[in-house]
């Protein structure tokens, strides 16, 4: 059994099939559990993350009526008995699955492989990145619940996300791709304009491609919005790469 979150839940079988949970609570509680990285969940977190903002007198039994569905039709869709993997214990309940089984996990160890060898080795940079990013279908926990547990994980998992790509981007600079990063660099800082890496990587990759009054219009755009959006100047980094810029014009 796989579990993927880097998009909308799906639990994948022993035979590849994959299949959704009915129902934003028993969505949330796989969530939660795959999250925890085998570590027990208590039922008060869980409790907190199923019905904080509408608490009710009889959580707990509401609790172990999802969990039990929950078995219920793991039991249906897997074909045998999954008490193993959704586990009670005196504290709470936690998920018998290996990490590599549950995709943002493996999104997080992949970027974390990736950065002892930023500088040594730019393909395998590449390549562990690439792999990393593919797990992605869409938003991280897209149709689980808002609790604060899956809002932490989101914006943890969707800041990974970009450090990986900004990783990657850096790994095909260091490679002298330039030209072929162009248009994913391009994308990437028009869709967040005021993150300053993205900004110096498609200044870099534009100016080793013969293209540096196009650099230096992306240095302006990018200064002008953090002035008129943030009410600040760029970086001292983001300033030394348009000096360098203009040294080689």
């Amino acid at each position: 059994m796989r579990i993927e979150l880097l998009g909308p839940l799906e639990i994948i079988d022993e035979h590849n099939i994959r299949f959704s949970l009915p129902g934003e609570k028993l969505r949330t509680i796989v969530a939660v559990l795959a999250l925890s990285g085998g570590k027990v969940v208590s039922r008060d977190e869980l409790i907190d993350e199923l019905w904080a903002e509408n608490p009710l007198r009889d959580a707990v039994n509401s609790l172990q009526g999802h969990i039990a569905r929950l078995r219920r039709i793991l039991v249906t869709r897997i074909g045998r008995d999954l008490r193993s993997v959704v586990q009670t214990t005196p504290a709470g309940y936690r998920l018998e699955l290996a990490p590599e089984h549950i995709d943002a996990l493996r999104f997080t160890a992949l970027v974390e492989s990736a950065a002892p060898l930023l500088e040594a080795d730019p393909e395998a940079v590449l390549r562990t990145l690439n792999s990393a990013l593919a797990l992605w279908r869409g938003p991280a926990l897209f149709d689980t619940g808002q609790g604060m547990i899956c809002r932490m994980a989101y914006t943890h998992l969707e800041e990974s996300r970009l450090i990986a790509h900004e990783r990657k981007i850096d790994a095909q600079l260091d490679l002298g791709l330039h030209q072929a990063v162009i248009p994913e660099a391009e994308q990437l800082h028009m869709r967040y304009p005021l993150r300053e890496h993205f900004c110096r990587q498609l200044m870099s990759a534009l100016c080793s491609s013969g293209r540096q009054s196009e650099a230096i219009n992306v240095y302006n755009r990018t200064r002008q919005r953090l002035v008129r959006e943030l009410g600040i100047e760029p970086s001292p980094q983001l300033r030394g790469a348009f000096r360098e810029l203009l040294s080689q014009t």
